[in-house]
């Protein structure tokens, strides 16, 4: 059982910095145009968006990010505690 909290984990943690590198993406010009971009994008939007729904850009700045972040964050945490119950 602590093997497959270990996989989800790590799934968790990777997603985690997928969505850094894609955030990071949008600082450079013509990046997320890019073919890269438009499988992080894919990959990355559909979480990000059910956040951009409740927090709304605050005038040039998307703070979304941050909190779907903070959230995966929390969610992993509560996997290691479940593997360790385990």
């Amino acid at each position: 059982m602590s093997f497959v909290f270990s996989i989800i984990g790590a799934l968790i943690n990777i997603y985690f910095y997928v969505i850094i590198i894609y955030i990071f993406m949008s600082w450079i010009p013509g990046a997320r145009e890019s073919q890269f971009g438009y499988i992080l994008g894919s990959i990355c939007e559909p979480y990000l968006e059910k956040f951009r729904r409740f927090i709304p850009p605050v005038g040039m700045i998307d703070f979304s990010p941050i909190v779907a972040l903070i959230v995966l964050r929390f969610a992993l945490v509560g996997v290691q505690q479940l593997q360790q119950m385990f």
